[in-house]
């Protein structure tokens, strides 16, 4: 379960940077934010990338 592990850590910091930048106006936790979503973006695109060769090893 190491990759739900990763995709949860990246949600919570995520989480952090979103409230900074929506409710405090911090700047750089919107790039902090954006960082986050391109990562969880890559990291799902491996995922499904891994259940597919998995399916079709079945």
């Amino acid at each position: 379960m190491s990759r739900m592990d990763d995709i949860n850590e990246i949600v919570n910091e995520l989480q952090v940077d979103m409230e900074k930048f929506y409710e405090k106006g911090n700047k750089a936790a919107g790039t902090r934010a954006r960082k986050h979503l391109m990562s969880l973006k890559k990291l799902a695109h491996e995922v499904r990338q891994e259940i597919q060769a998995k399916k079709n090893a079945m």
